[in-house]
């Protein structure tokens, strides 16, 4: 195989796999080493570089880095890396003098940003303190989009909300609250140097074709709809049996949501198997905890109202056949159709995008699907100057993607805006430098604690269920954040091989806990893996390979399950080994594009 190159940023990113998963590649280790060391403030800012909203993230985040935690390869849990997100908001200082400088003199170029969520909020970050006069523009009476309409204040207090948004908006942003934009035409027309729309994905999917869904049309509510209704004091109040519609997050905000408002005989009916449900794990615990039953295999087939009063509903059991490739296919049992009854019923089972307010003819081309044709790197449209991100781009996913959309969109606009090309985009930073303070000491812990996860404490049950604005979820204590972030295995510490120091005693191979290094003669890549002390099986993880040794054998370490322990770096008697930090920070609008 071909040596691993070292200087390859794209290799070392890829083995810090929370980092590499995360779709703003926040330094997941370095902000928890930054915990454990009781230096908040700094572990919040290396947060707020990258992912713009540690306090909100930290409680709503859908948390793609802990599946890829390699804690959970050599364990059951991962690194609770998202609540560890929220120690650092919780117990920061002040941070207003770490905050960019916004000049007064500005750099003669308008932009007008269509929504208040995370993802416009982000592009707002970004080119504020660039000099661009930035304008926002939502129909809510406060910027936060989705943040503020759809996630209920028991999981993200609206305190924290407003303290995250309000940073942002004190960069000087021209707040147009209130005012819903009717026509691209119009904004294209009134002197912006670029717009960027973030506007979401503001319509619920509905089931307009099922019997009785109209005659019982004052009952039957759309999720997010009804989430927004609530969440601006619209709505109080809901009857005492309910049933929420819909297998993922939403659906789990609207039934936990009615329990609050007087629900009490309220049940999740979904079609598809519980574990195939879109809601994240850690949602359906929560709904199932506060009484809630999850009602799986259920089509619903119609609604049933007698005297204009609706009764409850109907549906078919099903059963899930899977073929060889994985894809799922419902098939009746061909029992009988089972009724629930309801006083009220909430319909998420999904959103879609709307752009009436985008006329047909200004060179905006859309799909088939009514989105927007964007460019997937750079969230351009067709027409230039018109940017997307968030899910007015690609469609519905996160709030961490919008903001990993809207860094990507600034760097668009800036570039633009500039006159140059897109695709002439600053890179990432990287840096190396090695741990090393002595022969068995390391400028990290390297103790490898064998600790499971530790629970983050819930308020009283009986408490927050009589109080939609009460927060669920205290948050960890500081020991318990302390010993929590003892379990990150430091995987941006990275074991770096240099084969010229090598005497090939195999004392690495001998220590190394996980039997991840092999000495053996080199070979293809599908063969050499198979020949390892311990066969290298996950393929979407690279092996590392040195190159020719003294005796024409290679070293090859599958870092699949390195611990990064540094072991092998004590142990080397020629310090052919040594663990050396990774720093990778994702490119902002404004950096140069050259190294």
């Amino acid at each position: 195989m071909v040596k691993t190159s070292e200087v390859n940023p794209g290799y070392f990113h890829k083995v810090v796999d929370c980092q590499y998963a995360c779709p703003a590649h926040t330094p997941v280790p370095e902000y928890i080493r930054l915990i454990a060391a009781g230096r908040y403030t700094e572990a919040y800012m290396i947060n707020w570089e990258s992912n713009v909203f540690p306090g909100i993230l930290g409680r709503t985040c859908d948390r793609p880095c802990e599946p890829a935690c390699r804690r959970g390869r050599v364990e059951e849990q991962p690194v609770a890396i998202c609540r560890l997100k929220r120690v650092a908001a919780d117990f920061k200082d002040e941070i207003g003098h770490l905050m960019p400088e916004i000049t007064v003199v500005k750099n003669g170029k308008k932009i007008a940003l269509i929504g208040g969520g995370p993802a416009s909020l982000t592009v707002a970050r970004d080119l504020a303190p660039l000099g661009y006069e930035i304008h926002l523009y939502d129909d809510q009476s406060k910027a936060g989009g989705m943040m503020r309409s759809q996630i209920p204040s028991f999981r993200l207090p609206e305190s924290v909300l407003d303290e995250e948004v309000d940073r942002i908006l004190n960069f000087g942003i021209h707040r147009h609250f209130n005012t819903y934009v009717n026509s691209m035409k119009s904004m294209l027309q009134s002197g912006y140097d670029a717009i960027f729309v973030g506007t979401g994905a503001p319509r619920g999917k509905d089931l307009t074709d099922l019997p009785g869904r109209w005659e019982a049309r004052t009952k039957v509510h759309i999720g997010i709809e009804w989430l927004a209704n609530v969440a601006f004091d619209h709505i109080h109040k809901i009857g005492k049996k309910v049933i929420v519609l819909g297998g993922g997050n939403t659906a789990m905000d609207c039934c936990r949501t009615a329990r609050r408002l007087g629900g009490e005989d309220v049940k999740v009916i979904v079609r598809s198997p519980f574990n195939d449900m879109k809601a994240s794990p850690w949602e359906k615990e929560d709904a199932m905890h506060e009484d809630i039953p999850i009602i799986d295999n259920h089509v619903p087939k119609s609604f049933v109202v007698e005297n204009g009063e609706l009764k409850g509903m109907y549906f078919e059991k099903v059963m899930a056949q899977y073929d060889e490739k994985g894809r799922r296919k419902l098939i009746p049992t061909g029992e009988p159709p089972a009724f629930y009854e309801a006083d009220e019923i909430l319909i998420a089972i999904g959103q879609e995008n709307s752009f009436p307010w985008i006329e047909r003819d200004l060179g905006i081309e859309f799909d088939e699907w009514g989105l927007p044709v964007i460019h997937e790197k750079y969230f351009s449209s067709t027409l230039p100057g018109v940017f997307f991100g968030g899910d007015a781009a690609l469609g519905p996913k996160n709030i961490i993607t919008a903001v990993a959309q809207g860094h990507e969109a600034a760097i668009s606009i800036d570039l633009y805006c500039s006159g140059q090309p897109l695709e002439d985009r600053p890179p990432a930073q990287v840096n190396m430098y090695s741990a090393k303070m002595g022969i068995h000491e390391w400028s990290y812990d390297s103790y490898v604690t064998t600790d499971p996860r530790y629970a983050v404490p819930q308020a009283d049950k009986s408490q927050t269920l009589r109080n939609r604005k009460l927060e669920v979820e205290l948050g960890y204590d500081l020991k318990s954040a302390f010993l929590e972030a003892q379990r990150c295995l430091n995987c941006d510490v990275q074991t770096v091989f240099t084969d010229s120091k090598c005497i090939e005693c195999d004392a690495c191979m001998d220590i190394c806990p996980t039997n991840c290094i092999t000495f053996t003669e080199d070979g293809p890549e599908q063969e050499l893996r198979m020949r390892l002390l311990v066969p290298a099986l996950n393929e979407s993880q690279d092996i590392m390979v040195s190159g020719p040794l003294k005796t024409g054998r290679v070293m090859v370490k599958d870092e699949d399950v390195c611990l990064h322990c540094g072991l092998c770096a004590e142990r080397c008697p020629t310090a052919a080994w040594d663990m050396q930090h990774f720093l990778y920070n994702t490119a902002k609008a404004g950096q140069s594009c050259y190294v």
